[in-house]
Formats: C-alpha cells, structure tokens, sequence
C-alpha cells in the first residue's frame, strides 16, 4: 500500500467555524467552547482509497493547516499557504459578511497555489432555517472559479457534511495521480 501526504489549507473569516470543522473531522469531536487559533494550528488525518482501475490501496495523509481568520494576521497568511495541494474555504451562514468575504478567500489562495482544488463549506447551517440556508447556498454557489470543485452546506455541531468536504476536496488531490 502506497501513501503520500498532501497540505491543505482551511482559509475563512475569523469565528466561521474552521477549527470545529477539522475537529470533527479529525477527532469526531465538537465543542461549543469557542478557542481562537493563534497563527496556525496543524492536524493530520489519514484517508484510504482505492487507486482507480487498479487493486491497490493508497493512504493519503491530509496535513490539515487551520490559518487563523483575523484581519491583523492577514499579512502572514500568504506564506503559511505556499505549498498546498487544497483548500476549503469556510463561511458562515449566520453572519452574511462572512459569506461575502468567500471569493476574496478563494483568489488570495489561487494567487499562492493556482492550480489547487477548492472545496467551500458554507458552515452553521444547524443555525438557520432550512428554506433560507438552501437559498443563500444557491445564491453563493462559487463554481465561477474552475477550481471550485463542490460547495456544501455545513455543520460542525452535527457533523452535517464535514466528512465529505474533507473527501470531496482527498479526491480532487488524488485525481491526477
């Protein structure tokens, strides 16, 4: 069985929801304790697949780095995102400002890593009416960039989704390989 390890990155406004996302990803953990990262925090979780038209299995290492979301950091972000294969971008349904900061995320991360995969995680959607969440979700659908492989309504408190914007965007690695 071969492995490899890939970066990727998950970029958002401060208090979206990015370190809860991964916990539950990583740990199947949630907390309504709310800690804010400090510069970047690192997680690593192993995926296995099935190669393609082939027996073999392949682990793939996701090296997950949470970059702190705060405007006074802004400045030292570029250089934490060099060298990322993926990136999830994380708004949160709650908080509108959020949402229209998504595609400003987006280009300052294919400005470091232009041809990465994007997966956008539209989060908290346990928070907001069903109706308004599919609403806004259409509304902010981000494809427009060709590397915006899926977006997804999220929730880190019930687990809505998190699985799969983390395989979604292991795919999109994978997928040239």
């Amino acid at each position: 069985m071969s492995e490899i390890s890939k970066k990727v990155c998950l970029i958002g406004d401060f208090g979206v929801g990015k370190t809860s996302l991964i916990r539950r990803f990583v740990d199947r953990q949630f907390s309504d304790h709310y800690l804010s990262t400090v510069g970047v925090k690192i997680s690593r979780k192993v995926i296995e697949f099935k190669k393609q038209n082939q027996a073999e299995m392949l682990n793939l290492q996701l090296i997950i780095w949470d970059i702190e979301g705060s405007a006074k950091f802004k400045a030292i972000v570029p250089s934490y995102l060099k060298g990322a294969i993926g990136a999830i971008i994380v708004g949160d349904l709650t908080r509108q400002e959020t949402i229209n900061h998504l595609t400003d995320h987006i280009q300052l991360f294919l400005s470091i890593n232009s041809k990465a995969s994007i997966v956008v995680a539209f989060n908290k959607s346990d928070l907001i009416e069903s109706e308004q969440s599919n609403l806004l979700f259409q509304l902010n659908f981000l494809t427009r960039h060709k590397q915006v492989s899926a977006a997804y309504l999220t929730s880190a408190k019930t687990g809505k989704n998190v699985d799969r914007i983390f395989h979604t965007l292991a795919h999109q690695i994978i997928k040239p390989e």
